[in-house]
């Protein structure tokens, strides 16, 4: 859906070598992998692992894109380490399986899509995700999700506080 802030930027982007997958029902100009049509044709028999291991741990695995706190917004590269890494962050503080997690946070974000979601999957607790936070509503969506657990980052706990009782 967002596509379309993306095409006046292809030529570009293709200058830089950068490849566009959309997932989502096209058709798309030249250069731009449907990756719906590939999921399609995609065999359910899974590849050898030497196929898609990765040779080294440290290898860039993905690339999120920084808050801009210490400048504008940029890409930072994540390591397939990092990346596993993310799957025990919830146990290392305490959530399991039986927790349901509360994720306000962009997906395109370090915080929202490795340590939320990643962290989620790895101990098998169900996710909450809240297209955009509110204050107002938090306390409703807890209750009525069943959330035991809140992942935050910066000023969110304040806005919290700072609602009426």
């Amino acid at each position: 859906e967002l596509f379309g802030s993306v095409e006046p930027l292809l030529p570009s982007l293709r200058e830089d070598g950068v490849a566009v997958w959309v997932l989502g029902s096209g058709p798309y100009p030249a250069g731009v992998v449907a990756l719906q049509e590939l999921l399609d044709a995609a065999s359910e028999e899974l590849e050898p692992e030497d196929v898609w291991e990765p040779e080294d741990m440290n290898d860039t695995c993905l690339y999120i894109f920084t808050s801009g706190t210490t400048g504008l917004p940029k890409a930072a590269r994540v390591s397939h380490l990092k990346s596993i890494m993310c799957l025990s962050f919830y146990e290392l503080v305490g959530a399991s399986s039986r927790d349901v997690v509360y994720l306000a946070l962009p997906l395109y974000h370090m915080a929202g899509s490795l340590l939320g979601i990643v962290g989620c999957l790895g101990i098998g607790a169900t996710c909450v995700l809240k297209e955009k936070f509110s204050a107002s509503q938090f306390w409703d969506d807890c209750r009525a999700e069943g959330v035991t657990v809140f992942q935050y980052i910066g000023e969110l706990c304040r806005y919290l506080v700072n609602q009426p009782q």
